[in-house]
Formats: C-alpha cells, sequence, structure tokens
C-alpha cells in the first residue's frame, strides 16, 4: 500500500516537472520569437541612427527599419528586400527633386509614410514613389505635390492598400503625371486608395488586376484601362472627372457595384467601353453624368458579348449611348430612370442585334406609359424609343441647344400626327419592368434636387437624387 502511495507521488512529481520544463521552453521560444519580430533598426531625429539612407545601408536582406515621426530629406533608393514601417507619420520630402523613393529590388514594404516634392518632368515621369520590383507592398501612404503619385513597372503581384495620393494641382491638366500608373504589371490588387487632382489614374498591359473600394475623384480619367484583361473593378467611387471609368482593348473584364456620378466634360461620360470582349457590367450606378454607359465597338470579336444588367441610369443626360456599329450586347434588367434621352444612338443610324429582354424580362422605364392588368410586374405593352427630337440631336449633337424648350414639344407632336415625318423606332423592349429592380444599398430617396449645368457649351436642366451620391 505504501509503495503505491509513493510511486503515485513520484508519478505526480515527474508530471509537475515535465508541466515546468515545457512552460520555460515556450517562454524562451516566444522571447526569441520576440526578439526576431523586433525592428531590426530603428531612425528617428534623435537616435544612433538618424538617416534613412544610413538605415538602408546597413539592413540585411529581409530585415526591418522602423522610421518614427520626423522630416527626412532628399530621395531614397531601396535595392534589397526590405520593410520600411513609419511610425507617428514620418515625411520623406523630395526637396522638388527628381523622383523621392525609388524600389528596384523585389518584396519591398513601404508603409505609414508621407512622400512628398517630387520634380515637375513629364520627360523623367518623376514619382513619389517608382517601384521596379516585384511584391512591393505601399500601404497607408500619404503622397502630396508629387508630379506622378505611384508609378509600378514591371511589378508584377504588388499591393497598392489605403493609400492617398494628391498631385501638383496648381499645374494644368495637361502637365500634371497620373496619381497611379501600372506598366507591364499583372495580378496587381489596388484596394482602398484615394486618389485625386491628377491626370489618369491608367493600367496599361496589365493583366487579371483587382480595384477594389477605391475614391478616384477630380482627374481627367477617373480610372483607364488598355490592353489589360480580365480586371476585376469592383465597388469604387468614381466620381467628378470628366470620364468615370474608360475601359479600351481589354478582354473579360468585370465592372461590378460601382458608383460612377458627376462625370462631365466635352466627352464626358460615366463609362466608356471601346474595343472590349466579354465585358461584364453588373450592378453598378450611374447618376448625374454627361452619359452614363458610351459603348463603342464592343465587343470586337464576332464571338465575343458584353451583357450590361442591374443597374441603375439616373439623372443622366443620356442613359446609354451606343455607336451604330454595336452588335451583340445585352441589356436587360437595368433602371432607366428620369434621363434627358434614355438611349442615344451616337451619330445616327440602327441598332442591331441588341438585346433588351431576357427571360421575358426586359428593362425599367420611368416614361413607360403602358399597363400590367394581370399584376406580373411585366408590361403588357412593349416600350418604344420613338421620339423625333431625340433622333434629331442623335444625328445633330447642336440642337442639343433647344432641350426643354417649347420647340421639342412642338416637334414630336408633328410627329404624333403626321406619320410622314415619325422618326424610326430606336429600340423595343418588349418586356418592360413595371418597377424598378434598383440593387441592394441604392435604394433612391423621394426628394429630387433641380440644378442647371452647363452641357456641352449649353444650358440644359438635370434631376438627380441626393441619396443616389
Amino acid at each position: 500500500m505504501h509503495g503505491r502511495r509513493f510511486d503515485a507521488r513520484r508519478t505526480l512529481d515527474l508530471a509537475l516537472a515535465i508541466a515546468l520544463a515545457l512552460s520555460l521552453l515556450a517562454a524562451l521560444v516566444g522571447s526569441a520569437s520576440a526578439d526576431s519580430a523586433a525592428p531590426g533598426i530603428t531612425v528617428c531625429p534623435s537616435c544612433p541612427t538618424s538617416s534613412i539612407v544610413e538605415a538602408l545601408a546597413q539592413v540585411p536582406a529581409g530585415g526591418r527599419i522602423t522610421v518614427r515621426a520626423g522630416v527626412y530629406r532628399g530621395q531614397l533608393r531601396i535595392d534589397r528586400p526590405v520593410q520600411l514601417v513609419g511610425i507617428g507619420d514620418p515625411v520623406i520630402d523630395g526637396g522638388d527633386q527628381g523622383t523621392v523613393v525609388t524600389i528596384s529590388a523585389p518584396d519591398v514594404t513601404l508603409q505609414g509614410f508621407t512622400v512628398r516634392g517630387t520634380g515637375t518632368s513629364l520627360d523623367h515621369e518623376d514619382a513619389a514613389i517608382a517601384a521596379n520590383g516585384e511584391r512591393a507592398t505601399l500601404a497607408g501612404n500619404r503622397i502630396e505635390d508629387a508630379l506622378f503619385g505611384i508609378y509600378l513597372r514591371n511589378a508584377h503581384g504588388s499591393v497598392l492598400r489605403d493609400n492617398t495620393v494628391s498631385g501638383k494641382e496648381a499645374l494644368p491638366v495637361g502637365f500634371r503625371g497620373d496619381p497611379i500608373r501600372i506598366w507591364y504589371s499583372n495580378n496587381v490588387d489596388v484596394e482602398g486608395n484615394v486618389a485625386r487632382g491628377g491626370r489618369d489614374i491608367i493600367l496599361w498591359f496589365s493583366h487579371d488586376g483587382v480595384l477594389r473600394d477605391n475614391v478616384f475623384e477630380g482627374n481627367r480619367y477617373g480610372l483607364h484601362l488598355m490592353y489589360s484583361d480580365r480586371a476585376q473593378i469592383e465597388g469604387n467611387s468614381l466620381r467628378d472627372n470628366s470620364a468615370g471609368l474608360y475601359i479600351m482593348y481589354s478582354n473579360g473584364c468585370v465592372v461590378s457595384g460601382n458608383s460612377l456620378t458627376d462625370n462631365h466634360g466635352p466627352s464626358g461620360m460615366g463609362l466608356g467601353l471601346k474595343g472590349d470582349d466579354d465585358a461584364m457590367v453588373q450592378g453598378n450606378r450611374f447618376v448625374s453624368n454627361r452619359i452614363g454607359a458610351q459603348i463603342d465597338e464592343s465587343p470586337h470579336s464576332l464571338t465575343a458579348h458584353v451583357t450590361i444588367t442591374g443597374n441603375v441610369f439616373a439623372y443622366n443626360d443620356t442613359g446609354i449611348g451606343f455607336l451604330p456599329n454595336v452588335e451583340r450586347n445585352t441589356v436587360a434588367g437595368n433602371d432607366f430612370i428620369d434621363n434627358v434621352e434614355q438611349v442615344a444612338i451616337l451619330g445616327g443610324g440602327q441598332l442591331h442585334d441588341i438585346s433588351w429582354t431576357v427571360n421575358g424580362r426586359g428593362n425599367y422605364w420611368s416614361d413607360y406609359v403602358g399597363f400590367d392588368a394581370n399584376g406580373d410586374g411585366i408590361g403588357d405593352v412593349s416600350y418604344r424609343a420613338q421620339h423625333l427630337f431625340e433622333s434629331l440631336i442623335d444625328n445633330h449633337e447642336s440642337l442639343r441647344i433647344f432641350l426643354f424648350s417649347p420647340a421639342v414639344t412642338a416637334i414630336d407632336f408633328a410627329a404624333r400626327a403626321f406619320p410622314e415625318v415619325r422618326p424610326q423606332t430606336k429600340l423595343v423592349d418588349t418586356a418592360p419592368l413595371i418597377r424598378p429592380v434598383v440593387p441592394p444599398g441604392l435604394v433612391p430617396g423621394p426628394r429630387l434636387a433641380i440644378r442647371t449645368r452647363l452641357v456641352g457649351g449649353r444650358s440644359a436642366f438635370s434631376r438627380r437624387s441626393e441619396a443616389w451620391q
């Protein structure tokens, strides 16, 4: 009996010893991990290392430099994989000379800085941050007074997240650089950034990019893609640009859940598609633009298609404008609400091979005058766009000066009274929706604000709901 008690006590003591050893080992491992995660070099005005240039010369590849608040003047060149992390908003000031930060190595992180004061040479493409290495991570930076803001070249797999970029707004637009320019850089993630006051946010020859939850406003092109296939453009706000989003010669792009508002100018539009195959435009809102969406030579290939569905086109001068050579477009399940002209044929002519109805459901048209006798939500009479004055302005843009004048009423009354001058039918939607199909989060408010603006050099009125903005 005593032997059993002795063995039990020895077993308990052994177990406690093992537990204590494991606890000590875990503490040692945690301490080592904490040491390894600690910054390799700390830079601050009063630290032993007070220069970022000096720290870059000392840090090993894969190391970390923590930079505390202060103003650090001069240009930086990062030629090895490092993490450069700012604490307390340190400032890198280029002194209005050249490019401020040049990254030539892969796997570089630059986070938490204000970068300002580039040169003004368009020839040299002076930029706040120029990255030529793959997998760069640029996050949480503020870029000010920059000709070009962030410039990626052959920087595949890079991430731009939560940066704010403002250009040299004192310069004329043609002399400014691009807030964000991405060149030959595939699989780039651009998310949560704000860019304003520059020329264009542009992707050239950069495939499989993701552009999500950004705010691009007050630029020439809010976002411009050329030869950049399979881009995912989601949840962005593109406002107060000359053109909100323009996609050229880029295949398989998806444009979803974006807000494109107040984009005006001589050729202003919310969205432009030119030479694009298999584009999907769904769940966006196009509000108070000169043209909500302009479709030109899209799709380009004979076997391709363009789908426009679930969008809201409201209070634009023109909801959708098609060039007469456009075919193989499906436009169904959209809301067309109080656009001055719901659909335009730019330059005149006739539309061919445009599908306005899918599976027995068409679009909602605010100017539909039919009825729904059986209550199934589908109009029993087709929606027909057939207005003489609209046909005239499609052929002669200068006639827009007469919009909202008594001449418009007189011309359209004459067209109804005298079949000899009745215009050809622009489009027929055989299953118009009685109620709008508004995407979630886009419910319009009950009040409309009326404002006057200049449209192509001529005065016109438009209505818009503040709740759509």
